[in-house]
C-alpha cells in the first residue's frame, strides 16, 4: 500500500490528542499509524521532532497548565483527567517543565495560552512526488565487531543534535581515532558513527564512534568493544558538497530517508543499530567535495 506518512503520523497525533487521559503506549500508538513499533518510532521522531512519549509527556503537562490557569477543578482531578497515576508524580513532572509546582502555577495567575498540537500536514512544504528518487542500495553486510568511543545521548530537545556534532569535534580535534587497535581497515581511515541502545519510550539512545576491528585484544579501558549482527540495509549516499555544507547535507540526507524513502519503497525499520561510514570520499585535504554513507536496516513490510 502507498502510504502517506505524514497523514499517517497526523492520525496518531490526533489520537493523542483524544485520549490523554488514558493509557498510551508506543505499541498502541504504532497500531494506530500502521507501523512496526521501531518503525514508528523512528518515523514520529523524525517528523515530530523529538520521541513519541516525551511528546506525550508535554501534551497532558501543556493540557494541565491551561486548566489550572482557567478552571476551578481540583488539582488532583487535572492529574489524572491528563493520565497521570498520582499527585506526586503530576507534581514533580509539572516543576520540571514549568519550575514550579501546579499550586504556585495558580496561585501565580498565569495566563496559560492554548499550547496547540503538532500538525505534520501544515510542515508538509517539500512532499516526495511521483517523479522524485533517492538513489540507494541494498546491501547485506556480515556481522562486525567494533571499537570506539561511546556517548549516552538522548533525542530530548535535540540534545543528539548538539551533543553528537560536539563528540565528533572532541574525537578529531584529539585524534582519538589513532588510540583505535586492531583495525580491519589497517591502511585508511574508515569510521563508523553508530546509533544504537533505542530507548522508544524515553528517546534515549547511544551514538559510537569507532572502527571495525578484527578482535578486541589490548583495547584501552576508556574504550568501548561492541559486536553487531549480520543485518541487510538501505544504503544512501549523501550528495557531495564542500565541507561547510557537509553538516547540513547529512542531516538533509537523514530527514529524506524518512519523510521521502521510506513511504514508498516497500519497506521499513527493521529495529537495529544505524550507522553513517567515513572514509576517504569526506576528507577535505584529499577531495573538494566530499560525501558519506547512511546505513539504515530494512526489513520488508
Amino acid at each position: 500500500m502507498d502510504t502517506d506518512y505524514y497523514v499517517q503520523i497526523q492520525k496518531t497525533l490526533d489520537f493523542i490528542e483524544d485520549h490523554l487521559s488514558g493509557p498510551l503506549s508506543v505499541e498502541c500508538l504504532a497500531r494506530v499509524a500502521c507501523f512496526s513499533e521501531f518503525h514508528f518510532h523512528r518515523v514520529f521522531q523524525t517528523m515530530v521532532g523529538e520521541a513519541v512519549m516525551e511528546y506525550v509527556r508535554k501534551r497532558r503537562l501543556a493540557t494541565a497548565a491551561y486548566q489550572i490557569a482557567h478552571t476551578d477543578k481540583r488539582l488532583i482531578d487535572i492529574a489524572l483527567d491528563n493520565g497521570f497515576q498520582s499527585h506526586e508524580n503530576f507534581t514533580r513532572a509539572f516543576k520540571k517543565v514549568f519550575e514550579r509546582t501546579p499550586l504556585a502555577y495558580r496561585k501565580q495567575g498565569i495566563l496559560t495560552p492554548i499550547y496547540a498540537k503538532a500538525n505534520v500536514l501544515q510542515r508538509k512544504f517539500n512532499p516526495y512526488l511521483g517523479g522524485i528518487r533517492m538513489d540507494y542500495q541494498l546491501k547485506t553486510k556480515p556481522a562486525f565487531k567494533l571499537i570506539g568511543y561511546e556517548l549516552k545521548t538522548s533525542c530530548k530537545e535535540g540534545r543528539n543534535h548538539r551533543e553528537i556534532p560536539a563528540f565528533w569535534g572532541s574525537y578529531l580535534q584529539e585524534s582519538k581515532g589513532s588510540r583505535i587497535p586492531n583495525r580491519v581497515h589497517a591502511d585508511s581511515q574508515v569510521e563508523l558513527g553508530i546509533c544504537t541502545d533505542f530507548n522508544m519510550e524515553s528517546g534515549d539512545l547511544t551514538y559510537i564512534i569507532g572502527m571495525e576491528a578484527t578482535g578486541f585484544e589490548g583495547v584501552p579501558a576508556d574504550l568501548v568493544c561492541r559486536e553487531f549482527p549480520e543485518a541487510r540495509y538501505a544504503v544512501f549516499t549523501t550528495p557531495k558538497v564542500t565541507q561547510d555544507q557537509f553538516s547540513a547535507s547529512i542531516q538533509s540526507t537523514w530527514k529524506a530517508i524518512f519523510e521521502e524513502w521510506f513511504p514508498h519503497s516497500g519497506f521499513e525499520h527493521a529495529g537495529g543499530s544505524e550507522f553513517e561510514l567515513y572514509d576517504e570520499r569526506c576528507n577535505p585535504s584529499k577531495n573538494e567535495l566530499i560525501q558519506m554513507d547512511i546505513y539504515i536496516p530494512i526489513k520488508e513490510k
